[in-house]
């Protein structure tokens, strides 16, 4: 008789591990690839953003109509630059290898950079040029955009900071 519940325990054991294993293999095909991350820094202070709500397309292109929502939307995290400070942007690596732009009050960067951050000129980011008169005027505020580039060179994701100045 002791034999008999010996291999029945031997058996629910060997049972519950199958069964815990196949939860835990169920709970980690459940899991979503995380978001990519976009940090800008300026001197100590550090903000991080996962993509703007309605601007990932994870890993394809944003339609024309999605771009230019995420074109237009304000906000995100906010930071306060003082007048000459570098701001830096840094992106994941995954971000890098296929390429980013960042858009201030106007376009900053010629061509996608494939480094993980660059760092700008606070100046050079709240600088707006009127394109009928030609004059350059500065903002107080700046909605920083930050774009991954796709391989068809169209935005697949969009993160946006605020850049307040401090005078």
């Amino acid at each position: 008789m002791t034999a008999a519940l010996i291999s029945w325990g031997k058996g629910r054991r060997a049972a519950a591990a199958i069964g815990a294993v196949s939860l835990g293999l169920v709970t980690l095909s459940a899991c979503e690839k995380p978001t990519a991350l976009a940090t800008v820094t300026v001197g100590s202070s550090t903000v991080t953003a996962e993509a703007t709500p309605g601007c990932d397309g994870h890993g394809k292109d944003l339609s024309r109509k999605a771009v230019a929502a995420c074109i237009t939307k304000k906000g995100g995290k906010s930071i306060t630059v003082h007048p000459g400070e570098k701001v830096r942007v840094g992106v994941d690596p995954e971000v890098a290898k296929s390429g980013w732009i960042v858009i201030g009050a106007g376009p900053v960067m010629r061509e996608p950079s494939k480094q993980t951050y660059r760092s700008f000129d606070a100046d050079t980011l709240f600088m707006q040029q009127n394109p009928q008169t030609g004059q350059t005027t500065y903002t107080k505020d700046v909605t920083l955009q930050v774009a991954e580039i796709g391989k068809s060179e169209g935005p697949t994701t969009m993160w946006h900071f605020t850049l307040k100045q401090k005078d």
